[in-house]
């Protein structure tokens, strides 16, 4: 067993160091099997209740999700565990896989949050994805991840295209809230106003048709809904379902054509639970990517055959909204006081040259993501996919009602 502390030779005993590490593996296996836990009851709950954008609701952003989601990518961020197997490999690539995967799952949830809480999350949430981008790099840099170079590349390169996509989108929740809730208040007093009117005795049909109103008015009117049906949304799914892909050929390749690499012998520090690892965060990656995917079928197969012919000019414009707080803030003085006139100025002309650079790097991702969304569109293929899902989607919510 050896002593602890320092050894006969006065060097600090190492022996136990690595025994609690497939215990730690086990914590991270249970950490990824509940997030695909709570992006499986988004999935079925938005089936059963025909929400086809699967309202955020068990996997929202927030303070507990994000810390279980910092346990489940432990994997990414471990700078010098030794990883030689097939098994320790593709675990590396299925943690940075998961990240993208809960990103653009939870992603509806942005529009329940007030501006304290979606900053500070959104915040939280880039520090996190900023810290596995750059551990996976180094890990990359030292060899400690010595295969799947370009998949790992390519899932770095999706987290942060997801996260600015997330930071876009957050941008237009305070603006969007404000301005339905105005438009639900005055349709509401509309409506009030109709009926107060009517002094007649209403059959059932008319009953209907006011209830089916205030049911529209209700549903279109809902933040996640609104966040959901976006067109940031919908190339965030298509980018989960980009990394699920990566993912996936990663693992078909390694299994069914083993010689096509050259693995190392040895065993990991985490032993037996890197396997479990794998296993848990495939599934929680299979079961987040359905939503988002779903989401971006829809959003694509939405588009009437009359707005389909309207031109490319007219389609990729960038509406007021996504940049309206932007320009606001870009209008409001400084809060600061300067005694000095040349520092007053010179502060006035970085917050001028911030946020222009921000009004364009927003209207470029706006830009990007109704080029997804074109893209997607025109895709024959897609439409068959689209088909098929749908109807997979259907038989599913009649067997769970």
């Amino acid at each position: 067993m050896g002593k602890l502390g320092c050894g006969v030779d006065g060097n600090l005993n190492e022996a136990k160091f690595s025994e609690p590490m497939p215990w730690i593996g086990l914590y991270i296996a249970a950490a990824s099997l509940a997030c695909a836990v709570a992006m499986a009851a988004d999935l079925i709950r938005g089936s059963r209740q025909q929400k086809l954008w699967f309202p955020s609701k068990f996997s929202s952003i927030n303070a507990t999700s994000l810390t279980i989601i910092a346990v489940a990518v432990k994997l990414s961020v471990d700078l010098n565990a030794a990883m030689p197997r097939r098994v320790d490999q593709l675990a590396k690539l299925s943690s940075g896989t998961l990240l993208c995967t809960v990103m653009g799952n939870s992603m509806p949830s942005l529009g329940t949050m007030d501006n304290n809480d979606l900053c500070t999350n959104i915040i939280a949430l880039g520090i996190l994805v900023v810290t596995v981008i750059v551990n996976t790099g180094v890990q990359l840099g030292t060899g400690v991840i010595y295969l799947y170079w370009k998949e790992h590349a390519l899932i770095m390169f999706l987290m942060l295209v997801l996260l600015v996509i997330l930071c876009s989108s957050a941008l237009t929740v305070p603006v969007n809230n404000k301005y339905f809730q105005y438009k639900y208040n005055k349709k509401y007093d509309m409506t009030l106003k109709e009926d107060s009117n009517e002094t007649r005795k209403r059959g059932d049909k008319e009953l209907k048709e006011d209830l089916m109103k205030f049911w529209m008015m209700a549903h279109t009117c809902s933040p996640q809904f609104v966040v959901g049906r976006s067109v940031t949304c919908e190339a965030a799914g298509a980018l989960c379902l980009l990394g699920a892909m990566i993912l996936a050929q990663a693992m078909l390749r390694s299994y069914l054509m083993p010689w096509s690499f050259k693995f190392c012998t040895g065993e990991s520090d985490y032993k037996w639970s890197t396997i479990l690892v794998l296993i848990a965060q495939t599934i929680a990656v299979g079961a987040g990517t359905i939503g988002p995917a779903i989401r971006w079928f829809n959003a694509v197969n939405f588009r009437c055959p009359i707005r389909r012919k309207k031109s490319g000019k007219k389609k990729l414009t960038v509406e007021r909204y996504w940049i309206q707080l932007l320009v606001e803030m870009k209008d409001c003085p400084l809060n600061i006081r300067f005694q000095d006139r040349f520092c007053k100025k010179f502060a006035h002309d970085v917050k001028y040259k911030l946020l222009d650079l921000c009004i364009g790097m927003q209207t470029g991702i706006v830009l990007g993501s109704k080029v997804i969304q074109f893209i997607s569109s025109h895709n024959p293929l897609q439409n068959q996919i689209s088909a098929v899902t749908l109807c997979i989607l259907k038989g599913k919510r009649n067997w769970l009602s």
